[in-house]
């Protein structure tokens, strides 16, 4: 994809009667970076260097439109094909072991974590990755948006990643979040102990097909299971973090409690409390029930 960009901007450039250092000068870059650029060598442009061109060229968004596969290339396969399935998921169920999941992140949250890449060679990447990480959240607002059910280990509330100020923003973030009627958020608390997801992070999408994926993550590796017995697997795990996570109610308070930095004097339910409490629920007539993939049934009201 990089060739081929670099291409499209050559013929751009020789139908437009520009040399490469006039071009450089209509996007303030020098003549040795749009050699690059069309020779595929060098670092790959970036979004805003795509716009530039497009611009100065008159593509008609053509370079724009392109720049996205081009950046995509960055990343292994299991990355591309994760983030490719994602974007057409109807529904997205994600447990996050260390730190806020990526369609949730505030700008400068998303800029401390993607810093932390022992791979990154610049600003200017570090740049482009937060930019595209913000793009992928757009979805979240879009009409197709999927509904989005993530469970947070509770270190991922306590761990101040860039700092208290930034992390109080974040947490806000997940505040405001959990009030749109298709996301919801569960904290799994420490006393919960072990279980069988802890070893690192685990997303499960409902592609519009029926279909289901799985998707496991550490620091260092991601892992794309496809087989629908493997899923199946991961599939339960996942319901078994949201059965023993503090209801979204009570995750909300844990949150606010976290936020104003009194988090080690609330008081919330132990965990036979919560059992206890989930089954009295279930022993409830009308009670709210959960589909699979998130949904929330209403509960019916009374007739007049």
């Amino acid at each position: 994809m990089a060739a081929l960009f670099g291409s499209r901007v050559r013929r751009l450039r020789t139908a437009a009667g520009l040399t490469q250092a006039e071009l450089g000068e209509k996007t303030h870059v020098v003549s040795t970076r749009i050699t690059q650029i069309e020779r595929c060598s060098g670092a790959k442009p970036t979004r805003d260097m795509a716009r530039a061109l497009d611009d100065a060229l008159g593509a008609d968004d053509l370079l724009v439109d392109l720049w996205p596969y081009v950046y995509r290339e960055t990343f292994p396969d299991w990355s591309r094909a994760f983030m490719e399935h994602a974007a057409r998921a109807v529904s997205i169920g994600q447990y996050a072991a260390h730190v806020v999941p990526g369609l949730l992140q505030t700008e400068d949250y998303a800029r401390a974590v993607l810093r932390l890449d022992a791979l990154l060679s610049d600003e200017e990447q570090l740049e482009e990755r937060v930019a595209a990480r913000l793009g992928r959240q757009e979805r979240l607002a879009s009409p197709d948006r999927p509904y989005l059910w993530v469970v947070l280990d509770e270190a991922v509330l306590r761990r101040p990643v860039g700092g208290r100020a930034i992390m109080r923003e974040q947490l806000a973030r997940l505040l405001e979040a959990a009030a749109e009627p298709h996301i919801t958020v569960q904290v799994l608390p420490f006393d919960q102990g072990e279980h069988e997801a802890m070893g690192g992070s685990l997303t499960l999408l409902s592609l519009p097909d029926a279909t289901e994926v799985a998707y496991t993550e550490g620091a260092d590796y991601g892992q794309l299971i496809e087989e629908p017995a493997d899923v199946r697997r991961y599939s339960v795990i996942y319901d078994r973090l949201r059965a023993v996570a503090l209801p979204p109610l009570m995750s909300l308070d844990m949150i606010r409690s976290v936020m104003e930095g009194n988090h080690r004097e609330a008081s919330f339910p132990s965990r036979s409390d919560r059992r206890r409490l989930a089954q009295e629920q279930l022993q409830q007539p009308g009670r709210r029930r959960l589909r699979r993939g998130g949904r929330r049934i209403p509960r019916p009201r009374p007739r007049p």
